[in-house]
């Protein structure tokens, strides 16, 4: 039996503080190719899965919607480690194994993000704030027509980097995370997307979205957007999200 896993929680989430060794399902939510999902016990924690047929068909976008559905419901619950999408285990053992190999890593996160929520800042810097980023082509050759254009590439990404810099910083300043974590990516010509991931208190979160419209007459150059609160996919370690 294959189980396909969603997230790691603790295992009293979902038992009213009861323990219990069997698998048991969880009521009112569906999972992959609308599969019953279940909580899966090992120790103090539970892993939360449904039953998978490998024959079935490769994975897509329809089935990332549903993975992250589960994850979403069992975060309103409590403390969630989520699993990497795709995250298959081929047995029981293969699944017990993997939670008893990670079980301090699995146990200092869950202390670290008790309490804990992540949200998503997205500025769209607009056209005509920056120099236009136009691709830079790099010739085959080598000679001075390359070193030139290197240059040229290495101007512009630098301007790039800097102007993101300075706006995450701003970002921080006004809703003081806990942590963060930021991503810069060109959009068309001449345009930029800054995605900042913050973890925040569970209890701060109405506090963090009121800062909104103060964000908003303050970055005039680009247009701005908040959304959370989400599980904190952006703050595991790293074995964490590849522990299939």
């Amino acid at each position: 039996m294959s189980w396909y896993a969603y997230c790691l929680t603790e295992h009293r989430n979902h038992t009213n503080g009861t323990r219990t060794r069997r698998p048991f399902i969880l009521e009112g939510i569906q999972g992959v190719n609308g599969a019953t999902v279940l909580s899966y016990p090992s120790g103090e924690f539970s892993v939360i899965v449904s039953e998978f047929d490998r024959s079935a068909g490769n994975l897509d976008d329809k089935h990332v919607l549903e993975h992250a559905r589960v994850v979403s419901v069992c975060f309103r619950q409590g403390t969630v480690l989520p699993f990497r999408f795709g995250t298959i285990f081929d047995s029981d053992e293969s699944l017990r194994q993997a939670v008893r190999n990670n079980r301090r890593a699995f146990g200092e996160s869950v202390a670290r993000l008790k309490g804990k929520a992540e949200m998503h800042v997205k500025l769209l810097v607009r056209k005509g704030t920056l120099k236009p980023f136009n691709d830079v082509q790099i010739p085959d050759t080598v000679g001075g027509e390359y070193l030139i254009k290197l240059r040229e590439k290495a101007v512009a990404d630098r301007e790039r980097q800097t102007k993101a810099k300075a706006l995450s910083v701003q970002v921080h300043r006004l809703f003081s995370p806990l942590e963060e974590e930021v991503s810069c990516k060109r959009v068309n010509t001449d345009g930029m997307l800054i995605d900042i991931a913050h973890l925040i208190d569970s209890k701060s979160v109405e506090k963090y979205q009121n800062r909104y419209t103060n964000a908003a007459k303050q970055f005039k150059d680009c247009e701005i957007s908040v959304s959370g609160p989400w599980p904190p996919y952006h703050f595991l370690p790293g074995k964490l999200r590849t522990v299939a």
